[in-house]
């Protein structure tokens, strides 16, 4: 008799879980439909229009709403009718950013492949790593072989754009940066301590440019510049890597340097970036 009795409530419980666990999924999809149904009006709408176009109960759209209300997605006007809210936009706006970010660097970036013919990158800071956006590889014989491609995260404290990245972020968010991260040692070149990595970035801010020389890679050098937005926060790094064969310390000084510096100024320019 115990046995049974456990074993049923067991099923209930799993019988509940599954029922709320579905629940769940369909009611982020519903929400998600009132919101393209909202998008594909492109008008604000009463309860009963948008209960009718998602042939859904009354009560159940009220409680979708009033969801996508609280956190900002949708708004209630005067009328008591329901729109959109600039929320979207900006999310929308943080999609086509990165979008137009690579379309417009790409001829840039182009531009330093076919002068240097080295590997040319593009990246972003996440969540305290470098992540790449786009890369056109060099043509060279020889070719170093480096953790960075596209779609790639990696640490920033032993790369060039993830320095560049680093010295732009604001004290609080760099602060929390090395609170958090652990400065992890790659070959005998990279920075583990956090006192010099600071010295390192504060370098790079009256430079204007980073360096990693085999810090991350052995043999492997790169020269990256920041890249800033209309209101001059930086945003993303462009970066020429090459393998130190090449990449002599007065070729970087005298011809990597100031191009990578220059492009990647012009690419600020085009986003809005005002000197």
């Amino acid at each position: 008799m115990e046995t049974r009795l456990k074993n049923k409530i067991i099923a209930h419980a799993q019988q509940d879980f599954s029922e709320e666990d579905s629940k769940t999924v369909q009611s982020v999809e519903r929400a998600l439909s009132l919101i393209e149904i909202l998008a594909d009006t492109r008008e604000a709408m009463q309860l009963g229009e948008l209960v009718a176009k998602a042939n859904l109960k009354s009560s159940t759209v009220h409680r979708l709403l009033s969801t996508l209300i609280h956190r900002g997605f949708v708004e209630q006007d005067e009328r008591s009718r329901y729109r959109l809210s600039m929320k979207l936009y900006h999310i929308g706006n943080a999609v086509s950013s990165a979008t137009s970010l690579r379309e417009i660097a790409l001829p840039l970036m182009q531009e330093l492949l076919e002068r240097f013919n080295e590997t040319v990158n593009l990246a972003v800071l996440d969540c305290n790593e470098v992540v790449y956006l786009e890369q056109l590889e060099s043509s060279n014989l020889v070719v170093v072989r480096m953790f960075a491609r596209v779609g790639n995260r990696g640490p920033a404290h032993c790369t060039g754009s993830g320095k560049v990245l680093l010295a732009g972020l604001d004290k609080e968010d760099l602060r929390r940066y090395l609170e958090e991260v652990e400065l992890q040692r790659f070959t005998s070149d990279t920075i583990t301590d956090p006192l010099i990595l600071l010295g390192e970035l504060q370098k790079v801010r009256a430079d204007g440019y980073a360096l990693d020389l085999g810090e991350r890679d052995e043999g492997v050098r790169c020269v990256a510049a920041p890249i800033k937005n209309h209101r001059g926060k930086v945003v993303a790094a462009l970066s020429v890597s090459g393998p130190s064969m090449r990449m002599t310390s007065s070729y970087i000084s005298n011809e990597l340097c100031p191009m990578v510096k220059e492009v990647a100024g012009r690419i600020s320019r085009r986003i809005g970036y005002l000197d």
